[in-house]
């Protein structure tokens, strides 16, 4: 089962007493015929696994970079079946754990069973979707976990404790911990929550807990690193193949930034 790559990952990273670094990248960017070697320099750079985003017309979750990250793969035409085909050749060319992270319109429109289904033939290990409440989280939940995939679900650090055991109940393939309110998006200061939701986390569960949203520098991932099984990068990564003038220097400025974040982890 695909799920069980996410299992033997914090595994691993747990035997070897480190944090699990999962970047997250717009399945397109800069472009679909180079979108994939830009996962293989954050592979080699040190990633464990990877968070791999549909581009979605309207990412509720995200901010302005990573909104910019899915206009411009939506304009080069990577829709679902697209993001789809190029997280499954993330998986077949890195051998890493791939999730895949979404909204719920797009789950819903082709069917959980089916979008569940189209995950699995393509080797994706778990499926993010960022608009999902617990409580509606079920219908979805069921079809991903029967196609033998892993549901992700969020706790903030405004999660009250009872509802924060009834995620941990839900049994999630990991726990999403939002270090910073808000939505995602590069941050100066290091997250003054993160530490206080991962005490909280780890005093219901040994569930895998990884924390993202305004993780912008290794300084603010050293400082993490000690409280979760894993850590989520993502807009400070967009933001540089944004900039980048030619796919090889957005290659390189990926690379430079993931070996940066694996070494304090």
């Amino acid at each position: 089962m695909s799920a069980e790559r996410l299992s033997s990952m914090f595994a691993a990273t747990r035997e070897r007493d480190g944090t699990a670094l999962l970047p997250f990248m717009t399945a397109g960017l800069p472009d679909p015929g180079h979108a994939v070697e830009m996962f293989e320099a954050m592979a080699a750079a040190g990633a464990d696994g990877f968070e791999v985003g549909i581009p979605y017309s309207d990412p509720l979750m995200d901010g302005p970079t990573i909104q910019e990250g899915g206009a411009r793969a939506l304009a080069a035409g990577v829709g679902l079946a697209e993001g789809l085909e190029i997280a499954g050749r993330v998986v077949a060319r890195t051998g890493l754990p791939v999730l895949v992270m979404t909204y719920a319109n797009v789950v819903a429109q082709a069917g959980p069973d089916e979008f569940a289904r189209r995950a699995a033939d393509h080797g994706i290990s778990g499926v993010i979707v960022a608009d999902l409440p617990l409580e509606e989280a079920g219908f979805i939940k069921d079809a991903v976990e029967r196609a033998g995939l892993g549901m992700v679900l969020f706790a903030a650090p405004t999660t009250t404790d009872a509802r924060l055991r009834l995620i941990v109940d839900a049994d999630p393939a990991f726990i999403y911990g939002v270090a910073e309110v808000g939505v995602t998006g590069e941050r100066i200061e290091a997250s003054s929550r993160a530490a206080e939701l991962a005490r909280r986390v780890r005093a219901l569960t040994r569930t895998p807990l990884v924390m993202g949203v305004g993780i912008s520098t290794p300084a603010h991932a050293s400082a993490i690193a000690g409280t979760a099984d894993g850590v989520i990068v993502g807009s400070a990564l967009v933001r540089r193949v944004l900039e980048a003038t030619s796919p090889k220097e957005a290659a390189n400025s990926l690379s430079e930034a993931v070996a940066a974040f694996r070494a304090v982890l």
